[in-house]
């Protein structure tokens, strides 16, 4: 895969990262909603500063994205809301790239620790092991939180 770039999320990029979300069939039409509310807050009003954004560009093509952001009361964790990538690219790099770069993010406004939730429907198992293979650490499980049987699972990497 040749080099890409990482930059701010632009209102032109909303459409792509809708058509990702959908793509990778992980996440659910609620999730998604979710995402959209993020994008949305990050694109009407560019002074909040709860979540950031940033895209991966290849070619001017859109591959993939995160959302992170400061964990509200913590002095120096962060929330690594979303991180998707487009099924056609999925192992060629990206997420690491993209995750990398949310690390880095993090450092340089002072994060320390970066957590990242998850489910454990089986759906989920690849988002689980991509985490893991980053060097998150599973810290907790809250049985049957979404739903019965789906249990809310929470990953943790402290950063250097």
């Amino acid at each position: 895969m040749g080099a890409g770039t990482i930059r701010s999320l632009q209102r032109q990029d909303r459409v792509t990262l809708l058509g990702i979300l959908r793509a990778t069939g992980v996440f659910t039409d609620d999730e998604i909603e979710i995402a959209l509310e993020l994008i949305d807050s990050v694109l009407d009003r560019p002074e909040q500063s709860d979540y950031l954004i940033r895209v991966y560009e290849q070619s001017g093509r859109v591959l993939g994205y995160y959302c992170v952001g400061p964990t509200p009361a913590t002095a120096a964790t962060f929330d690594l809301y979303w991180i998707a990538v487009d099924p056609e690219v999925h192992g060629g790099g990206v997420g690491t790239i993209l995750n990398k770069d949310a690390e880095d993010l993090i450092r340089g406004r002072g994060g320390s620790l970066v957590i990242a939730e998850t489910s454990s429907q089986p759906r989920y198992e690849k988002t689980r092991g991509f985490y893991i293979r980053r060097g998150y650490e599973e810290l907790a499980r809250i049985r049957s939180y979404y739903r019965p049987g789906d249990d809310l699972v929470i990953y943790g990497k402290y950063l250097s």
